[in-house]
């Protein structure tokens, strides 16, 4: 059954949607899905991707240590700036990526990868209309990408479907990486709907098992991820853009939590 939802325009709301049976590829609900928009920290997935197709290439070794740098530091959202060790392992710079969409880990681990190896690898995946876009500034300075991450709805669905179906990625690699993202704490969005605890949601509960990677600015809400039920896999991605200035966060929420629903 396909979904009726009124997507709000008010305050130059703009969307680009797509919800998809990942296992018969039904198609359960589109708006402007092609359509480009700033996705904020949803970029962060191709990091994650990048670091772990090199793991897979044995050119790179989750434990290996890596010390931020001051320039790096970089306050919400993450937990790392509040943490008193400045070395970690990759794996769980990641992690922190996966879990708080960690600022000063993006930061790091851009560094460590090369960001124009991380946009190259975005590139030879397929995606033309979504790419990280820059290391954590703020505020950003002239010259510099107005977005930390750009995207649309149809390109996260299929990164999000490729991921779950193990094709870019190996097995193990692919485990980890929804692991990374299902220890995400910010269920604020589509995935509201599910009422999860934010802090534990890896695992059925009232038979849903959530994955999921938001991106949140002042006039942007991004969420794309994975929702499981025992008979059925739905994979999502929900953009919105509204002016600068305006406030069009709470009709946003709103309908992002009634697709959830």
């Amino acid at each position: 059954s396909s979904m009726t939802i009124t997507f709000t325009e008010e305050h130059g709301t703009q969307w680009s949607v797509l919800v998809t049976d990942i296992d018969t590829g039904e198609v359960l609900l589109s708006q402007t899905p092609d359509r480009v928009l700033d996705t904020a920290s949803v970029g962060k997935i191709f990091l994650l991707h990048k670091l772990l197709t090199e793991v897979d290439a044995g050119t790179r070794s989750l434990e290996e240590m890596v010390t931020r740098r001051p320039v790096e530091h970089m306050d919400e959202s993450g937990i790392w700036h509040l943490l008193q060790t400045s070395t970690l392992p990759l794996y769980d710079i990641a992690a922190f990526i996966g879990a708080f969409s960690d600022n000063a880990a993006t930061n790091t681990l851009c560094r460590v990868l090369g960001l124009p190896a991380v946009q190259q690898h975005t590139i030879n995946l397929g995606y033309t209309e979504s790419a990280h876009d820059d290391e954590v500034r703020w505020p950003i300075p002239p010259g510099k990408p107005p977005t930390l991450s750009h995207a649309n709805a149809t390109e996260l669905v299929r990164f999000v479907s490729r991921l779950a179906l193990e094709q870019d990625l190996s097995p193990a690699s692919s485990d980890l990486l929804q692991r990374w993202l299902g220890a995400g704490m910010d269920l604020s969005m589509v995935a509201s709907a599910f009422n999860l605890d934010p802090l534990a949601h890896y695992a059925f509960d009232r038979d849903v098992w959530l994955w999921n990677k938001t991106g949140t600015i002042s006039n942007v809400r991004a969420d794309l991820g994975l929702v499981m039920g025992r008979e059925r896999r739905i994979v999502y991605a929900v953009v919105a853009n509204w002016e600068s200035g305006a406030d069009g966060r709470d009709a946003a929420l709103a309908t992002m939590r009634e697709v959830g629903t």
